[in-house]
């Protein structure tokens, strides 16, 4: 066990639908070496993983919950082709951890989402945390917006995709994120209208990507090219890239607990909005 008298170090577990299976395997990978971190920030799948994560469970019990859960589970289209309701991750969330507030979690946390009306990122660390990771997960197109605090919230992926500077807001000296979907940014060789528009929205989404990466000290970053966002399959094996991205970053993760403390000057992002 590390101690933590010296250094305070934060983790952000970043967006990608399905792909965000593998932030278990790097959760695994910090059990075995006994690292704990100080505060939890997370975006999408990666809220949903650092609630969790935040809450107190182990690697075990969250794979105990995932290993059940369907995209139908989630997903409840009355009809096709229409954004769903959120209502049935809002029952997973507080059949698990309980009618709660983000507030409560044993560990400091955040997560991020996007409010459509003010076109603001929004870093949400108290209010009800079922309907905040709602927020956070509510892909534009796929799920509806999510009401919160006179706000209309939407993924936080839209601007916030892996929120490492989350963390270092909140005192953190160093940050390790964890990004699942590193594969965003392939390009396309088709002039189709609709191969075009989709490579574009994925340079857009690697552009988003580059904050997180600058304001990390470690990435770790797994193979997850060949899972679907969309679909559940593949579960164990994403798990398993995630274990094995993280154990080859250990050297690294580890160097940071052996560093001093930074003296930082703490500022407010004016673009951001802060509930806390």
């Amino acid at each position: 066990m590390f101690r933590r008298d010296k250094v305070k170090i934060g983790i952000a577990f970043g967006g990608g639908g399905a792909r965000g299976f593998s932030h278990l395997g790097a959760i695994k990978a910090f059990e075995e070496f006994g690292i704990k971190f100080d505060y939890v920030a997370g975006t999408s799948a990666g809220s949903l993983v650092g609630a969790f994560y935040a809450a107190g469970y182990s690697f075990q019990e969250m794979y105990d919950v995932v290993k059940t859960m369907r995209v139908k589970d989630i997903r409840k289209n009355v009809l096709p082709f229409t954004p769903s309701k959120l209502d049935g991750l809002i029952n997973i969330v507080k059949g698990r951890l309980g009618d709660i507030n983000v507030q409560d979690l044993p560990k400091p946390f955040s997560a991020v989402a996007v409010d459509l009306k003010s076109t603001k990122e929004v870093c949400i660390s108290k209010g009800n945390l079922a309907k905040a990771l709602a927020g956070s997960c509510a892909v534009p197109g796929v799920f509806q917006p999510v009401e919160f605090e006179n706000m209309l919230l939407a993924d936080g992926g839209l601007q916030n995709t892996i929120p490492a500077d989350i963390p270092r807001y909140f005192g953190c000296d160093y940050v390790v994120s964890v990004d699942v979907n590193k594969s965003r940014s392939y390009g396309t060789d088709s002039n189709k209208f609709i191969d075009v528009i989709m490579c574009s929205i994925r340079i857009l989404m690697k552009s988003n990507a580059v904050r997180g990466y600058v304001n990390s000290d470690v990435v770790i970053a797994p193979e997850t090219k060949r899972f679907k966002a969309t679909k559940t399959d593949g579960l164990d094996e994403m798990i398993e890239e995630g274990y094995k991205a993280t154990i080859d970053a250990m050297p690294a993760i580890m160097e940071l607990f052996r560093r001093k403390r930074k003296n930082r000057c703490k500022t407010v992002p004016k673009d951001i909005i802060f509930l806390k």
